[in-house]
């Protein structure tokens, strides 16, 4: 399991405690489900997010670079 899943997980069990004790209707129960959705959209977001190899990190950092140039046909 990766960091973030771990993290989710903890909140999770976190926020099922602190329903337990303030109750379902209370804002301490819906700002831990609400930190648990926030985890779950990055966790979502760094899926999502393509990983750039060494080479376009260079292009990226050095577009002047003869080997990162790009001709049209």
């Amino acid at each position: 399991m990766t960091d973030i899943q771990n993290r989710i997980q903890q909140e999770v069990e976190e926020a099922r405690a602190v329903c337990d004790t303030s109750g379902s209707n209370s804002a301490e129960c819906a700002a831990a489900w609400d930190a648990v959705e926030e985890l779950q959209a990055e966790a979502s977001h760094q899926k999502q997010a393509k990983h750039k190899t060494a080479f376009e990190q260079y292009c990226d950092d050095n577009p002047e670079a003869a080997e990162c140039r790009v001709y049209d046909d």
